[in-house]
């Protein structure tokens, strides 16, 4: 409506005139940093003075960002949307700034300002993908317009997988309960995360749905490989993030193999191995369903490309192991958000490896933040220019004319 674009733009000036908390650089924390300060130092007010300034700071970046993207894009209902929520949250944490700290009240109403946050952008993925498909269904696509979406979308999920990492802390840690299911978490993180069992949890979810859509699924073969000790394998970790990422591959690869070998009565498994070394923690997820073409492998990362086919948010109707596409390119920010990644190993006619790559050290697992800087600038200002290698032609070249007419 037009008074509450009004509104935004009121409140977009007010936010470029004080760009005070962009100009600072967000702060990234370890692994180690989140488990000693919610198990030692476990101090509230030490976690809300923190936050009312960290998350201030996180939010401003990315909103300086969210500004530069196409205006097409940026006038979409779905994005002005996920924008005045950004804006909301800002303004309610910003009215902290000058609270006392000392005051219990305070640190009470701050703790339930978070969950309000939390809750209001538990939609911001599935709005922003709708505002890509408004965009794509209304303006002709260019390579380089997609190239800035995909290096925003990028950032842009991968900020909010931080600021929901602090909220989830603060909110778990102070809220006055332990977890019933898991008492020996530090807010989100578990100190001692089994990957097995993890492994376990996701295979068994992916499996239900599968059992449901296809009336049966593969089984799981599961293998472990602890180079320091005979133990299960278990690490620091936010077993969300990895029930995550291991959901999305087993949903993948169990659509794979049985539609490859929808004929036979036997399907292969899917069989993972989880390895721990000096450095790495590593799970390569393996299926018999068919691979893909070698050039398709980017695409399946791609906001841009995988919109297909669109579901209508809330819509229960759609093939429980396919979505808006995102699953992938996610789950690859949630294995990079602490210095990790997500690779796809493929041989078409075969199969595929998906690899999850994790930090073994809790030291060594920080935060992975955007910053907005000079350099995020010029990404939003690439332009097309010249490719410095040849572009095969779709024809096979007729070489005798070729020939012919350098005789001339």
């Amino acid at each position: 409506s037009k008074t509450s674009n009004i509104f935004l733009k009121n409140i977009h000036i007010k936010i470029n005139q004080n760009p005070h908390f962009s100009k600072f650089s967000p702060s990234p924390l370890s692994m180690k940093q989140f488990l000693d300060f919610g198990s030692i130092n476990a101090c509230e007010k030490t976690s809300f003075v923190f936050l009312r300034q960290e998350l201030p700071v996180r939010l401003s970046n990315i909103m300086k960002e969210i500004n530069l993207l196409p205006d097409r894009l940026l006038t979409t209902p779905s994005v002005q949307m996920v924008q005045s929520w950004y804006i909301q949250s800002l303004m309610e944490i910003l009215h902290f700034l000058d609270k006392n700290p000392d005051d219990h009240r305070v640190l009470g109403e701050f703790v339930d300002a978070l969950v309000t946050i939390r809750n209001r952008h538990n939609d911001v993925v599935p709005t922003m993908a709708q505002g890509i498909i408004e965009y794509k269904e209304a303006f002709p696509q260019d390579v380089v317009t997609n190239q800035n979406i995909q290096y925003f979308l990028d950032r842009f999920y991968m900020s909010r997988i931080s600021i929901r990492m602090l909220i989830n802390q603060h909110t778990l840690i102070f809220d006055g309960t332990t977890n019933p299911v898991h008492p020996n978490t530090i807010g989100s993180i578990d100190p001692h995360c089994q990957v097995g069992d993890v492994v376990q949890d996701a295979f068994h979810s992916a499996k239900m749905l599968c059992d449901q859509y296809y009336l049966r699924s593969p089984d799981l073969v599961l293998q472990e490989m602890n180079k320091k000790s005979n133990h299960p394998i278990s690490i620091v970790y936010v077993p969300s993030h990895l029930y995550h990422m291991l959901f999305e591959l087993f949903k993948n690869a169990m659509r794979a193999t049985i539609e490859t070998h929808e004929s036979s009565n036997n399907l292969p498994p899917i069989q993972v191995l989880v390895s721990l070394g000096g450095e790495d923690m590593s799970i390569k997820v393996s299926d018999r369903g068919g691979g893909v073409a070698f050039r398709r492998i980017e695409n399946l990362f791609s906001y841009l490309y995988s919109t297909a086919p669109a579901p209508q948010i809330g819509e229960h109707t759609r093939p429980p192991l396919a979505g808006f596409g995102y699953g992938l390119p996610i789950s690859r920010l949630y294995a990079k958000y602490f210095q990790g990644d997500l690779q796809l190993y493929t041989m078409e006619g075969y199969g595929t490896d998906a690899v999850i790559y994790l930090k073994a050290l809790s030291t060594d697992s920080i935060e992975r933040l955007p910053v907005y800087n000079k350099t995020a600038l010029k990404n939003y200002k690439v332009s097309q220019e010249a490719d410095d290698w040849c572009v095969p032609s779709k024809e096979p070249l007729d070489l005798s004319s070729y020939k012919v007419a350098k005789a001339k």
